[in-house]
């Protein structure tokens, strides 16, 4: 063991960080976790660090750091991605006393910092001594699972070919490789012997020299409710190795957590009726950046193929020629219907269930409000709060029964989910007095289990009196 973990204080410590390139944004976006007075010296910053400095998240000092700079300073990271600069700010930074690491630099590092874990308190920290950062990752995925024996060697010898690997552009190519390696190539050649595995090496870095960039792809990811268990394994696998997240307003900060660190994240969010990124402005990063060569996720709630205007992005990508494909997730209606113990569907009451919306473009959207004002008739209502009223008193003209049961489910499937039952008569009233701050799904035709169940056992009286 070259490297002993331990569990540094940082409250109220003072770390430095130099460079504002993508090198520094993946750092500071671990380091703003902790309660660290953190500095950046920078003199070309990244917009997004010159908005953390405006937000209060860090101090941002617009040059190249200097003598003196990192007095007091306990952690160092140089991260400008230039030798010479950051040979020259970690020598400043040890003179000062404090302890260096230099990005993917570990044999002028003091320290790395680990793929975390962070399910605080408990943190889990997980290093390969710099030797692979992506199997770090694979790692914090899925710990100990799936992984083979073989990979202890794998990375030792790896970490002795970590400087001819440098050949290779910092960032995806060199990823790229590494992964090659380490899910492919490499296992294989450790299956034919341990001395198999340099050859290997020198041949499958030869061969990425050689490889053209990656075209930019697009993948339409459904984020599923909001609970990051219910998130496929597929959606998992495209976080992990997307350059770019366009995530809209209802991704929860704990699916957001899954994406690499490095990934540039782009807040695209709309509210109904409310503040919205125009779609056009969607569509055109969705173009830009895939046309720069990046691996793009545009992450949707629930499932992008419901509700989710995914035709028109893919139609802005198609004209551009863009390659894409669609990851589904679990739509909101699914776990909303779980959390009420109930199925969408039932033999003697409703061979069929309505997806539908309570706006649209237009305003309030209109339906078949005849079929649905039925007996028996279940229809999942997406955005339907603001339109409650409006839905009532087109299924009430329809002659709908007054005692129809409605079920309002707020943030399905997350920690704050809440269950309120009413009827179609009292849906406008019930919704004012709830006063649902988050996403909600309205159940037309539906009650949560226990109150079916408990409907039995209630005195004949009540049903006299309502």
């Amino acid at each position: 063991m070259d490297h002993f973990p331990i569990f540094i204080a940082t409250q109220t410590a003072r770390i430095i960080v130099s460079g504002g390139g993508d090198a520094a944004l993946a750092k500071l976006r671990l380091l703003m976790k902790t309660r660290a007075k953190i500095t950046v010296f920078a003199a070309d910053p990244a917009q997004e660090i010159t908005q953390w400095h405006h937000a209060g998240k860090l101090t941002l000092v617009p040059r190249a750091m200097d003598y003196g700079d990192a007095v007091c300073a306990r952690l160092f990271y140089g991260a400008n991605e230039d030798a010479e600069e950051d040979a020259r700010t970690a020598q400043l930074a040890l003179t000062c006393g404090a302890l260096v690491n230099i990005v993917d630099n570990l044999e002028d590092s003091q320290f790395i910092t680990p793929a975390i874990v962070d399910r605080d308190p408990v943190t889990i920290a997980i290093g390969t001594e710099g030797a692979a950062p992506v199997l770090a990752r694979a790692i914090k995925a899925d710990l100990e699972e799936r992984l083979p024996q073989s990979l202890g060697t794998l990375a030792r010898i790896g970490k002795t070919f970590r400087r001819a690997s440098y050949a290779l552009p910092f960032g995806r190519a060199r990823r790229d490789f590494w992964r090659d390696f380490y899910f492919n190539a490499g296992p294989k050649a450790i299956a034919e012997g341990e001395d198999r595995v340099r050859p290997a090496l020198d041949t499958l870095l030869e061969s990425h020299l050689g490889k053209p960039a990656r075209e930019g792809h697009i993948a339409f990811v459904g984020g599923g409710p909001g609970d990051p268990e219910l998130l496929t394994l597929k959606a998992r696998r495209a976080l992990d190795e997307a350059d770019v997240v366009i995530y809209d307003r209802l991704i929860t900060p704990e699916i957001l957590e899954l994406a690499r660190r490095e990934a540039l994240m782009i807040d695209v969010g709309k509210e109904g009726f409310g503040p919205s990124t125009s779609q056009d402005h969607i569509n055109a990063l969705l173009v830009e950046h895939a046309q720069s060569g990046a691996q793009v996720v545009r992450l949707k709630s629930g499932d992008a193929t419901v509700f989710g205007r995914l035709d028109e992005e893919i139609d802005a990508v198609d004209a551009h020629g863009i390659g894409w494909h669609i990851v589904p997730g679990i739509t909101s209606a699914s776990a909303a219907v779980a959390a009420l113990g109930q199925s969408m569907t039932k033999r003697g009451r409703n061979t069929a269930v309505r997806f539908i919306t309570g706006h649209d473009t237009r305003g309030f959207a209109d339906h078949d409000w005849k079929t649905l004002a039925r007996r028996g008739e279940v229809a999942a209502i997406y955005m339907g709060k603001k339109s409650a009223r409006f839905i009532q008193g087109r299924l009430l003209m329809h002659g709908a029964d007054r005692h129809t049961p409605v079920t309002l489910i707020e943030n399905a499937s997350r920690a704050d989910q809440r269950i309120i039952e009413t009827t179609l008569d009292a849906l406008p009233a019930t919704l004012d007095a709830a006063a649902l701050a988050g996403p909600a799904l309205t159940f037309l035709g539906l009650s949560p289990r226990a109150a079916v169940a408990a409907l039995p056992a209630l005195p004949q009286e009540e049903f006299a009196n309502a």
